[in-house]
């Protein structure tokens, strides 16, 4: 087996990290309008910054965590970290694959009705379809899909950085220029951070190429960044229609309307479809990795491509198909903040203290052991 590359050591748990948080309220803006927009153009930068301190500090914490206790996958990370408790998480984080994965769907139905004229169900199953192959092979598939789905979707956001400074770079300078009070930006940081920190400990499988604690320190203090560039690049753009966007359903569509390019406006989407499949494929993976970890367990061999292709088809089509028609959907969205509240209370939480206690304990008890 040939050594891990600087960029499966240092960039690939960043770009992972960023496939998970990323979803379809990120990409399309409205994530970005609801949390840092009200606090201003200059308050949303600080937000934005805040909460990218804060996904660093966790996904460190986690990296260091999950090398110590040598965990893959999120139930042997979560035993270590709550012992019995581990369960509280996994019901939590079943919840939350529904309702993402669910949206996710209904946001690629969308895009393929808008874009191609199909029926929605039809873009729905593409997405569908792209998560269980990516799924089905594993770890490397996984990975390339992390890595040149990055590369195109930080190529995108640039793109439109450049096109809107050339089309209304007036209107962004104007705007950041404005009075505006900053108030709330600190809440606001920590809010959007809690909602998607989660990620950190989604992406655990790509952690085995790290090589040392040191690796672990710094790809944790990249994901932040990483994950938070193209929130940046965007919201830069969105400043020009500052405040009237913040009314728009669709940001990015708004937008890429006021740009007048068709062909990009194609890209875009398309990008959007990209990182709905990266954000679905990281979620998705991670409960294969804890399946493939039970099987292993259990019977001593591993998960073929077939058991991963249908464990993965059956929660998309749970989640994605008959979770809305039952129901489902409405009623674990009614609890979202609550549901959110509750990972963080299993996880941000207890990493931050026991977890950042027990990597204390064990460099402490190192020196000790290693004296004759």
């Amino acid at each position: 087996m040939s050594a891990p590359t600087w960029f499966q050591r240092f960039l690939l748990p960043g770009f992972a990290f960023k496939a998970v948080v990323i979803g379809g309220g990120y990409a399309t803006g409205r994530e970005l309008v609801e949390f840092f927009l009200p606090t201003g153009p200059h308050g949303g930068l600080l937000a934005m910054s805040f909460a990218a301190v804060i996904w660093s500090v966790v996904c460190v914490a986690t990296f260091l965590f999950a090398r110590a206790t040598y965990s893959e996958d999120y139930r042997t990370f979560f035993r270590h970290l709550l012992g019995r408790g581990w369960l509280v998480f996994e019901i939590a984080y079943c919840l939350f694959i529904v309702l993402i994965l669910a949206v996710f769907g209904a946001a690629a139905g969308a895009i393929g009705a808008s874009v191609l004229g199909w029926p929605e169900l039809a873009g729905t199953l593409c997405l569908m379809i792209g998560i269980a192959a990516f799924v089905a092979f594993g770890n490397t598939s996984v990975e390339q899909l992390f890595k040149w789905v990055s590369f195109f979707l930080y190529g995108v956001y640039a793109l439109f950085v450049i096109l809107s400074l050339n089309a209304f770079g007036d209107r962004i300078s104007a705007n950041f220029v404005l009075d505006v009070p900053t108030d709330g930006w600190l809440l606001a940081g920590v809010t959007y951070a809690g909602y998607n920190i989660v990620g950190a400990v989604v992406i655990l499988p790509v952690l085995r190429h790290l090589t040392s604690n040191r690796d672990a320190i710094i790809a944790g203090a990249l994901s932040g960044p990483l994950a938070m560039i193209p929130a940046f690049l965007f919201f830069i753009c969105m400043v020009a229609y500052y405040p009237e966007i913040e009314a728009q359903a669709l940001p990015s569509d708004f937008m890429l309307k006021q740009l007048e390019v068709p062909l990009f406006h194609g890209v875009f989407q398309l990008m959007i479809f990209a990182a709905l499949l990266e954000s679905g494929t990281g979620s998705v993976h991670a409960v294969n990795q804890r399946i493939a970890q039970a099987w292993q367990a259990r019977f001593g061999g591993d998960l073929s491509v077939r058991a991963r292709f249908v464990a993965a088809g059956i929660l998309l089509i749970v989640a994605m198909l008959l979770a809305d028609r039952f129901g489902l959907v409405t009623l674990i969205a009614r609890g979202y903040r609550g549901l959110a509240y509750v990972l963080i209370a299993v996880y941000v939480v207890p990493v931050l203290t026991y977890g950042v206690w027990q990597l204390w304990q064990r460099r402490r008890a190192q020196p000790a052991l290693s004296t004759p």
